[in-house]
């Protein structure tokens, strides 16, 4: 399987797409789409839409976060944290799982 991150949001453009983009990474990994199930990367991808406004992620964040310890939650965070503060400035990569 194949694991895909988005580190640049000149490839998503600066419009709510991709805050859209976001929460469908949110969903693949959240539900095992194309991706095994990680609740941690799926939280984090959340995290990123709903900074960039879209309403369905908070919702979903708070749905998955039920499923997950507190470590997991704050391990999202700090992913969610440290892409807005660096992975934001890179390149969409893809690398083997």
């Amino acid at each position: 399987m194949a694991r895909f991150e988005i580190s640049d949001q000149a490839a998503l453009g600066a419009t709510p797409s991709g805050a859209d983009t976001f929460f469908e990474l949110g969903m693949m990994y959240s539900t095992g789409g194309d991706v095994p199930i990680d609740y941690v990367t799926g939280h984090k991808w959340f995290n990123i839409a709903a900074m960039h406004g879209n309403k369905d992620a908070v919702r979903l964040r708070r749905e998955i976060a039920a499923e997950m310890t507190a470590d997991e939650i704050a391990a999202a965070q700090r992913a969610a944290r440290d892409w807005m503060r660096t992975g934001a400035a890179g390149s969409v990569t893809r690398t083997a799982a």
